[in-house]
This record gives structure tokens, C-alpha cells and sequence, in this order.
């Protein structure tokens, strides 16, 4: 994604010259007629196995779980500044023979084509669709031509498009075909996460293959998922359920996977370090465990508006995935005791005080189960040493979603129902649901709190709608949230997140008046810019600022003015 400003104009293709993308691509024998030997010659044709033989620009391309047309895979390509997000992939073909290309679309500007062809190469394309089109088109291959270019992009500056169910059919030009699939392998890895007295959270390892999943409660068929989780839900309190898993594809279903065993929770029981319950409409803030030039704070001196304190920052340790957490003395306690005697009055004021773990210096490996264990050990010694209501995943360094989740169920199972999890990704981490964090989120939803993205320090992004929007408005606070809320979040695990003071960001900076009109926009239908939602989230959460020592630092203005605004919204 291009993060700069620059705009830059568009000049859109006349219809002579039109490239054909997003459908598939099909080749006929020389009379136009399919042939009985006829087969679909592109591989991958489904993306069911990832981005194997496509080859994405500027690795503008992902293969996302929804929206799939049919499958487990789709292709999602997002075009970003000076690039159209082509994803191209070489065919095998035979001479002198026509092909029928065809592929489905959906999203943004979507063109399918072909080149190389020895005579004519071909194109089409669609602007905008909201559900599943199909493209369509042909070509010749020439005397001696014996592969081809067929392509997908979409266009400068436009939302993102997606791509499904490719066909290049027509005569074997000696690559063959996609083979039949064959019975997925049996999952490993079944392991339960958090029980609820009604549910149980169940995550499993990837097989190659699969296209689906079916979950098994006592021996008889629960659900059906295409992800490695999923929430079994219904369940009585207080009773062992035994659980399996077999994987599904079009050839048929696997042995069930080894069982695991799991207990709801008593109807009486809070779960393992009961916290505060956090509001309906929360407002979190960063508390600096450092001194950078603002305002220096005591736990005990954050304002009362806060309703969830992030204490900034956990530190990694020699071991991949393991943190701690170092008071500093320019924060000016006296011993660690009268700091977690501040934590235990914030709680017992009713306010959530977890730790972060990350930051823009910080940097915590977690991309192995041995890693994954680690930071769960060691967060929830943390908490229980510390008092912690739970934590916060603001890492800004890449993440791995497959052992982050691991690693967050695991906290989970440990700390119970009551911890409050919430994260803070950067806005081009929320651009997709493919994307690590935006996995993650969708992986933990059942546990989740909130994810308070970082409007600031971005540049312009593209908003749900395909627009590009700049950052510091009240459209881009909207547009952008529209993303995670129409990407599977549920509005009460969405808050704005902004800088405290002009200080407290490099960019990004925001009137406290436009983050209300934000929310308002959001939660009411009222106080918009340009872009206005398809419909209104009276649950969304909040907002959070970078940092409670900044918004001191201007005499509290921030949390004043849009404290009171996330506590009032309905």
C-alpha cells in the first residue's frame, strides 16, 4: 500500500483496449467447439493452495477465506499507488487453438486478459460489483505458440477486487490439469481454548487440501467452518463434552481427528482473576512507563475518563515469544509495590489495567507453538504478579496470526472469561480481512474486546467503499472503521483510535470535535462527511488515544471533550 498523499490522476482504458480480467479463461479446439479432451489448462485455478503459480506486482495479492465463491480460497488483490495489483500466471497451450478465458469477480475494477497469444491478445473487465460476476472471453494461439500470459488486475487508486474459479479451457498443451482432489489428511493439533458455561472455543492445525472443516461434539456432526476454529456453542454448565474434527474437501471427508475433552464453566464461577467488567462504550488510554517529554504520571494520576489503562510497555526476553515487564524509575513509584497498589485501586475503581505489548521499539517473536506458550506463561505470570486485567497486542513489527492466536487462546484459558484483550494495528494492518492482524482479530473474536486502530502516522487509505481517503478527517475515521465493521467484527470490538496532542504523533493529529462527529457518524448516522455508512453501529465501542501523559501534557483536553461524548453515545 502506498502510504504517501500524492494523488495521482486517472486515465481509464478506452473500450478497444479494455483488459480482460477476474474471469476464466477457456480454450476450444480450432472449430470453437470443446473438445472431449478438452480440460481447464490453468493450475491453482481456485487458489485453493495459496498463491501457487500466480505471481502477484508489489505483493498486491492474498488468498482470503471470504469472500469465496466456491472453495476456501479466493484471490484478493489491492491495488496501491503506481500499481494495478496484476496477478499473472503462464499457461501451457497448443498451437493453433482456441481457449475460452473465464473467470469470477468481485469488489473493485476487475480485468481479465490474455497475452502472448501468437495473434490476438485479449481482454475484458467490469467495474465495480458487489457479489459474483463472471468474466468471459476467447482467443487463438498462433502456429507455434505454447504458452500464454493470462492476467488479472484491477485499476490505480480503486478498492480492492476478487478473483475465484479461473478457467483457461481448451486442448492440453502438455501441463495438464488441476488433479482431483483426493480425502484431506486427518487435523492435529485439536486443542480447546476458552469455556463459557454455554460454549467452548476449539483450534486445530491446517491441512493441506481441505476446503472445509466439520466439528464432532459426543460423535455427532455440531458445525461446519472453512477456518481452524470455531466456538461450539448451546452447551450445558458444568459438563464434559468430547470434541473431534475431520477435515473436507470435494473428495470426501477425513478420519476424525484425535478427541479432546473440555468442561464448561460453573454458572457461579468468574473465571480465574476476576476483572472489572470493561463498559459498553469504553475509552482507553496508553499510560508511559517511560519518560519521553509529556507529562510524567503515577497509574494513580490517569485520568478518570479513562475505562481501559494500557500500561506501556511489556519487554521481550532472550526467549522467542517470553515478556516481562520493568517498571522504570523516571516514572518516579518508589517501589513496585506502591505501583501495584495503584493497579489493584484502578480495579477496585472499576477500571481495566492491562498490559501492552509491543509499541513502535518493541518487538516480541511469537511464530512457533514453543514461542506461543511462552508469551502465555509469562503474560498471565505478569497478570497475577501484577494484577493485569488482561493485555494488549500492539505489535508493529509483523505478526504471525496461526501462533498469535495459539498464544492468546492459551492466556485465555488461562486467565478466564473476565480478561480484556485488546489490540491496536496500524491502519495498513486493517485493510483486509487477509491480512495477519485482521486473521488474528477474526480468530479471537470470541475473546476479544476491542481493536482500537491507529489512525495516525498512516497516510492516505482506502476506505470500504474503494475511495481513498486522507488522513486527519472524519472520513477516514469512518470509511476505515466501515472495514473492520463490514470485515467480521462486531461493532462493540471497534474504537477509534487517535494522538492526544499534535505531540503525541508524528501525523494524525485530529480536533477532539471531529473524532465525536466520527463516533457519531458511526453510532447515530449524524455529524458525516462525504461517506456515510449503509447503516448505523450503536454498539461501537470508543476510542482510544496515544497517550494519557500527552493528553495531561494539554490539560486533559482530549479526554474531556471525547470522554464524555464515547460515555453518552447510545
Amino acid at each position: 500500500m502506498d502510504r504517501t498523499t500524492r494523488s495521482r490522476g486517472r486515465r481509464w482504458p478506452a473500450a478497444s483496449v479494455a483488459l480482460a480480467v477476474g474471469s476464466g479463461l477457456v480454450l476450444v479446439g480450432g472449430a470453437g467447439i470443446a473438445q472431449a479432451a478438452d480440460v481447464n489448462v490453468a493450475k491453482n485455478a481456485g487458489f485453493e493452495s495459496g498463491l501457487t503459480n500466480w505471481s502477484c506486482s508489489a505483493g498486491s495479492g492474498t488468498v482470503v477465506s471470504s469472500p469465496v465463491r466456491t472453495g476456501a480460497g479466493a484471490l484478493r488483490a489491492t491495488p496501491a499507488g503506481m500499481d494495478n495489483a496484476k496477478c499473472v500466471q503462464t499457461v501451457a497451450v497448443k498451437p493453433n487453438s482456441t481457449y475460452t478465458l473465464s473467470a469470477w469477480v468481485q469488489g473493485g475494477y476487475a480485468y481479465l486478459g490474455a497475452s502472448g497469444t501468437g495473434t490476438t491478445d485479449v481482454s475484458t473487465w467490469t467495474p465495480d460489483s458487489p457479489s459474483w460476476k463472471q468474466l468471459t472471453t476467447t482467443f487463438t494461439t498462433g502456429a507455434s505458440t505454447t504458452s500464454v500470459q493470462v492476467y488479472t488486475h484491477g485499476w490505480y487508486g480503486t478498492a480492492a477486487y476478487q478473483v475465484d474459479d479461473v478457467s483457461v479451457f481448451g486442448p492440453d498443451g502438455g501441463g495438464g490439469t488441476d488433479p482431483d482432489p483426493v480425502v484431506p489428511a486427518t487435523p492435529a493439533g485439536l486443542a480447546a481454548g476458552t469455556v463459557t458455561t454455554s460454549s467452548v472455543a476449539l483450534n486445530w492445525n491446517a491441512v493441506s487440501g481441505a476446503t472445509g472443516y466439520k466439528v464432532y461434539k459426543n460423535g455427532t456432526a455440531a458445525q461446519t467452518v472453512s477456518g481452524t476454529s470455531a466456538t461450539v456453542t448451546g452447551l450445558t454448565a458444568d459438563t464434559a463434552y468430547q470434541f473431534q474434527v475431520a477435515a473436507t474437501n470435494a473428495a470426501g471427508e477425513s478420519a476424525k481427528s484425535a478427541a479432546v475433552t473440555a468442561r464448561t464453566a460453573k454458572v457461579t464461577d468468574p473465571g480465574p482473576n476476576p476483572n472489572p467488567a470493561v463498559p459498553r462504550h469504553a475509552l482507553t488510554g496508553y499510560w508511559q512507563n517511560f519518560d519521553n517529554g509529556a507529562t510524567v504520571q503515577k497509574l494513580r494520576d490517569v485520568q478518570a475518563q479513562y475505562d481501559i489503562i494500557a500500561v506501556s510497555f511489556a519487554d521481550a526476553t532472550a526467549t522467542p515469544g517470553q515478556i516481562t515487564f520493568n517498571l522504570d524509575p523516571a516514572v518516579g513509584y518508589g517501589s513496585v509495590a506502591d505501583f501495584k497498589a495503584d493497579v489493584a485501586a484502578k480495579k477496585a475503581a472499576g477500571k481495566s489495567v492491562i498490559l501492552s505489548v509491543g509499541g513502535e521499539k518493541g518487538n516480541v517473536t511469537i511464530n512457533s507453538d514453543a514461542s506461543a506458550t511462552a508469551f502465555a506463561d509469562s503474560a498471565y505470570a505478569l497478570m497475577q504478579e501484577y494484577g493485569f486485567s488482561g493485555v494488549d497486542i500492539d505489535l508493529e513489527h509483523g505478526i504471525n496470526s496461526i501462533y498469535l492466536t495459539k498464544a492468546l487462546r492459551q492466556l485465555s484459558a488461562k486467565a478466564g472469561s473476565s480478561m480484556v484483550l485488546t489490540m491496536a494495528p496500524q491502519t495498513i494492518d486493517m485493510q483486509s480481512t487477509g491480512t495477519e492482524y485482521f486473521k488474528t482479530a477474526l480468530a479471537v473474536k470470541d475473546i476479544l474486546t476491542v481493536v482500537n486502530m491507529q489512525y495516525y502516522n498512516s497516510g492516505s487509505m482506502l476506505g470500504c467503499d474503494g475511495k481513498v481517503y486522507s488522513q486527519g478527517s472524519v472520513d477516514f475515521l469512518t470509511a476505515l472503521a466501515c472495514i473492520q465493521l463490514q470485515g467480521g467484527l462486531d461493532a462493540s470490538q471497534v474504537g477509534l483510535g487517535v494522538p492526544a496532542s499534535t505531540r503525541g504523533a508524528g501525523s494524525g493529529y485530529v480536533d477532539p470535535q471531529i473524532v465525536k462527529n466520527a463516533l457519531d457518524c458511526l453510532a447515530r448516522g449524524t455529524g458525516c462527511g462525504s461517506f456515510k455508512p449503509s447503516q448505523t453501529y450503536p454498539n461501537l465501542r470508543g476510542a482510544m488515544t496515544w497517550s494519557t501523559n500527552w493528553d495531561a501534557t494539554a490539560g486533559n483536553a482530549w479526554s474531556n471533550a471525547v470522554g464524555a461524548h464515547v460515555h453518552n453515545l447510545p
